[in-house]
């Protein structure tokens, strides 16, 4: 079943670190495609760590998988993906004249699925 959560994409001390090895390495692609979330929004949702999950927004889609924050880091309702190709796949193209997208405060629908390549819902 799908919820919809708040998206705030940003950068990350890892996302930048990882970017200096390569943006084709492991460490970058991981570090980008984690979406980290509320455990208490992810125990609601039956979610484990690792589980993969689809998010959708209304300009496009994207398969990340879930990882566990504690309530003090990371608010219930909110969910948290690192700057990427997979977080550009969810936002639209108004910068407000700024050059960079709007990232936060995303509303964004949350669903598990089976099979990121299929896309095969559970």
């Amino acid at each position: 079943m799908a919820e919809t959560l708040t998206l705030i994409a940003g950068r990350s001390s890892k996302q930048g670190t990882s970017l200096n090895v390569g943006k084709l390495k492991p460490e970058y692609q991981e570090v980008t495609t984690t979406l980290e979330m509320n455990e208490e929004d992810m125990a609601r949702l039956g979610l484990q760590d690792g589980d993969q999950v689809r998010l959708r927004t209304a300009v496009g889609q994207a398969v990340v998988r879930c990882k566990g924050r504690k309530a003090v880091d990371l608010p219930a309702g909110l969910i948290f993906l690192a700057y990427g190709p997979a977080s550009s796949q969810l936002m639209g193209g108004d910068t407000a004249g700024t050059g960079m997208p709007i990232s936060k405060n995303i509303e964004v629908e949350v669903e598990r699925v089976n099979d990121a390549f299929t896309g095969e819902d559970n």
